[in-house]
């Protein structure tokens, strides 16, 4: 694994918290709805979220509605399937114009009609394409998506763990984060992102492109700054916050917006 530092303190009332689902939240399952989430999960999601003034979203690949299951009855702000859905924290879901799928969805049903160990998951605005149980396809699943997204306007071709996945494209969890920092009451904060996958680095990117950090769950390159071994790791760091013993510090009168109570760096 490639070294980097843990991630540094939390200033409670100037830090924007972003979080993926699975793989950082949650392990990682053989099928998505065999995930299982920690029993003390959904609690300290809600004491996270009334620590930081309301200012935690998920930001996760899965439709809304899957999000929501897994953590009921917390409906916190979200960004789903990569950003193409965006529920506010007053509840109100914000969706993109949905592009045309018709093509994907014909050539993603034609190839996992003739291989059993292909998974398709149709969303709202995506359409994903699992091949974790038969890894000796990804070069068959690539070639026959990016074809289907050539003839596709305003679409884009996402990899992720044993995933291949057709979104709108310029979307992203990047630009979800984007536009939460824009908004009460993440606005003027420093935005910390903690995802685990290739599709988590736009996240990256622009947490840190606005003087936050970014936390990488697990192993692999990444342009975070900081790292956490595993989602149990995770929750850890952020159960110590919740008990106000570890990571999260700082009070809204020494800790002014936008900037780190206490940096590191890579």
């Amino acid at each position: 694994m490639h070294k980097l530092p843990p991630p540094p303190g939390l200033a409670r009332h100037s830090t924007a918290l972003f979080l993926d689902f699975d793989g950082t939240l949650a392990d990682l399952a053989p099928q998505p709805e065999a995930v299982q989430i920690a029993g003390d999960l959904v609690p300290m999601l809600r004491d996270l979220s009334s620590h930081l003034g309301g200012a935690l979203a998920i930001v996760s690949g899965r439709p809304l509605h899957d999000l929501d299951r897994f953590l009921s009855p917390l409906q916190l702000p979200a960004a789903a399937e990569h950003g193409a859905q965006r529920r506010q924290v007053d509840g109100r879901v914000l969706g993109i114009t949905q592009p045309d799928l018709e093509a994907t969805l014909r050539a993603a049903r034609a190839l996992a009609d003739r291989h059993p160990g292909l998974r398709l998951e149709i969303k709202t605005a995506t359409v994903a394409l699992h091949y974790r149980h038969a890894p000796e396809l990804e070069a068959l699943c690539l070639q026959v998506l990016s074809g289907a997204v050539g003839d596709t306007p305003g679409v884009e071709l996402l990899r992720g763990k044993f995933v291949f996945e057709v979104k709108p494209a310029g979307v992203s969890k990047g630009t979800a984060i984007a536009a939460f920092m824009h908004e009460a009451p993440f606005a003027g904060r420093v935005a910390v992102f903690a995802g685990d996958d290739v599709t988590d680095e736009a996240g990256f990117s622009v947490v840190q492109s606005m003087g936050g950090f970014g936390v990488k769950v697990g192993e692999g390159a990444t342009l975070a700054n900081h790292r956490c071994a595993s989602p149990t790791a995770l929750r850890q760091w952020l159960g110590a916050a919740c008990a106000g013993r570890g990571p999260m510090t700082g009070t809204s009168s020494d800790v002014a917006p936008n900037r780190l109570l206490h940096p590191h760096r890579p």
